[in-house]
């Protein structure tokens, strides 16, 4: 039986095939965004992966409807599987706003799914951190936010050589269109197109503008000067403070389609233009109020970033570790009246923090030292009885061949202290 169209097997590494993916380098993925997250005082949260259709509907109109896994389920609700988190954060901070201190720094990594065509780099489901903040209206909240973004992608080893975030302003776009604009009414008509150039035929685009009352020419004059709004200005000179201007530059071609963005927008791209953008975000400050019916009003901001583009361009950068199954340590039972006592120094092994594994059922000295090989152990460590009648553990270094023994209680500290000067036997 085959999984579904547009998703996903995890598979734990080495891969039995190129049509899976790594369970492990997902891991990895998420524990590198939750590290850089919480030391930026992120908190991490979560919500229900099925919600009343009315949240998308709500925030992006009856059209995502086509875009969506909506059905009604037994209680006669319409509901859908989340397309994205936002509506869900919205929704819940609206909720209990009043329960946290201002600034709110929350993120997530939800499984979102899309029921829409499959290509390259998006895929109907998909990981993604979330990063929002609520409660500021400072730019200095916007520059967090994008160092955020720049740190986590610094954390998996990409440099200015290998990704730039675009910066753009709606409010920029808004004075532009309001000098220009011949029907007000036509603004996000407007916003849409502008979002399309870079994907379409230039004569296409100037016939579309003018129909708008522009020109292609006017509208490139204003992308190509590049001048920055007030805001863009102060969240450049922030970046600029901690040594991330490199990173970042000023591009109106981003304007993101999406209606409810309100201030700076902005999109992560690899360099080498080989792949679809790897985060996007901006400032939207309607939607809580929009999203609680106008009981709650609070500016908000964020982005997300999704894990198969980025896993995409860890791939091709080779900036993925090697991801081996590996133990800390191997206990041989050579002799089965030792079992029990072996299974509580495995048990004590456990819980002093180490990875500690055995064989199931008796097996031959050879055939056990070959599997503590196989999981990459660093160390064995086995029971032998004295001449006395006491126990003592034999330990081997399987990297320098080196033997020791230890007596039972001290056996799990003795192999954590070597286990931390050892060499680990997994590059990245």
């Amino acid at each position: 039986m085959d999984r579904l169209p547009g998703f996903r097997d995890f598979y734990p590494e080495p891969l039995p095939h190129e049509d899976v993916w790594s369970a492990d380098a997902r891991n990895y993925i998420f524990e590198i965004w939750r590290g850089v997250a919480r030391r930026y005082g992120f908190r991490e949260y979560d919500g229900p992966p099925l919600e009343p259709l009315e949240l998308y509907t709500t925030k992006s109109g009856d059209e995502i409807v086509g875009q969506l896994y909506n059905f009604t389920d037994k209680g006669d609700r319409a509901v859908a599987l989340r397309p994205e988190m936002t509506p869900t954060l919205a929704r819940m901070v609206a909720a209990h706003s009043r329960n946290y201190k201002k600034p709110i720094k929350w993120f997530a990594i939800p499984q979102l799914f899309r029921y829409e065509r499959q290509q390259k780099g998006r895929l109907r489901e998909h990981f993604q951190l979330n990063a929002d903040i609520f409660g500021e209206t400072d730019p200095a909240a916007d520059a967090e936010l994008l160092a955020l973004l720049i740190d986590s992608l610094r954390a998996l080893r990409l440099t200015a050589d290998d990704f730039v975030v675009r910066l753009s302003s709606r409010a920029g776009w808004r004075d532009f269109y309001a000098a220009h604009a011949r029907n007000p009414e036509k603004e996000y008509e407007f916003y849409q197109l502008i979002d399309k150039l870079e994907r379409q035929d230039r004569a296409h685009s100037d016939a579309k503008l003018k129909e708008l009352g522009f020109s292609l020419d006017e509208v490139e004059r204003f992308i190509a000067a590049a001048t920055p709004t007030v805001e863009l200005a102060a969240i450049l000179k922030n970046l600029e403070a901690r040594g991330l201007a490199d990173f970042v530059k000023i591009d109106y071609n981003v304007i993101r389609g999406l209606a409810y963005y309100t201030g700076i927008v902005f999109e992560a791209f690899d360099k080498k233009g080989e792949f679809r953008a790897i985060a996007g975000g901006g400032r939207y400050d309607n939607l809580v109020n929009l999203m609680s019916g106008g009981r709650v009003d609070m500016p908000g901001l964020g982005f997300g970033m999704g894990d198969v583009v980025l896993l995409e361009l860890l791939r091709a950068r080779k900036l993925l570790p090697v991801f081996n199954a590996q133990s800390d340590v191997f206990c041989l039972i050579e002799e089965e009246a030792l079992r029990a006592e072996s299974l509580r120094l495995v048990q004590n092994l456990r819980e002093a923090g180490l990875v500690a594994d055995y064989s199931f059922t008796p097996a031959r000295s050879d055939k056990q030292y070959k599997r503590a090989l196989e999981s990459n152990a660093s160390f064995t460590v086995k029971l032998e009885r004295q001449g006395t009648g006491a126990l003592v553990v034999r330990i081997k270094n399987l990297k320098t061949r080196e033997e020791t023994t230890s007596s039972v209680d001290e056996t799990p500290k003795l192999v954590q202290d070597r286990r931390e000067r050892a060499t680990p036997l997994c590059a990245a």
